[in-house]
């Protein structure tokens, strides 16, 4: 479990990491070669590709980071966090949630993200 949590701040690190070179360094760490990347706007295969989408982000939004919102919780292969966007200005977004699994390397080998909160009964 200790793993997943340190795999899984690399993780958030690469997210934040504008440095082409430093954000590959993390994703190697932490990502499988052919890991999925999912969210609402977006499905993304391979670390290169996800090194890319995370970049095309971060310009969209110069000067942003993720935050971590809660631990990060795991069983079995699987794990979820909440995290949320903190903008340049110091605003922030909702709390989203991310929910991966872990490959038998250890590396992350998906991730599905949600934003904002979950929706009313």
């Amino acid at each position: 479990m200790g793993e997943t949590t340190e795999i899984v701040k690399q993780y958030v690190a690469a997210w934040n990491e504008a440095d082409t070179a430093k954000r590959d360094a993390l994703l190697a760490v932490c990502w499988a070669e052919d890991g999925v990347y999912v969210d609402p706007n977006v499905e993304v295969f391979g670390r290169e590709n996800l090194s890319r989408h995370i970049a095309k982000v971060q310009a969209a939004r110069p000067g942003a980071y993720l935050e971590f919102m809660s631990g990060i919780q795991t069983h079995h292969s699987v794990l979820r966090f909440l995290w949320r966007l903190v903008r340049a200005d110091g605003t922030r977004g909702d709390t989203s949630i991310d929910v991966g699994e872990i490959g038998p390397d250890g590396r992350i080998i998906k991730m599905i993200g949600f934003f904002g909160p979950a929706p009313e009964l």
